[in-house]
């Protein structure tokens, strides 16, 4: 785990409530990507799968490789 995350500051409101967390910029971009990855997953969950084999055909098909 890196040190951002076992070691988060807090702001808190004047009863020591957390009210928002303080990240380094370079863990909180990782945080979006991983969400970004996650919502793509989400998205994609029922599309039909295509095989290695075929997809390497369709790719020569088109001269993409």
């Amino acid at each position: 785990m890196d040190a951002a995350f076992s070691h988060p500051q807090f702001i808190t409101d004047d009863k020591g409530n957390k009210t928002a967390v303080i990240l380094p910029l370079d863990a909180y971009t990782d945080l979006l990507e991983d969400l970004s990855d996650l919502a793509t997953v989400a998205e994609r969950r029922g599309d039909s799968l295509v095989s290695h084999k075929d997809l390497v055909a369709s790719l020569k098909t088109d001269s993409l490789i």
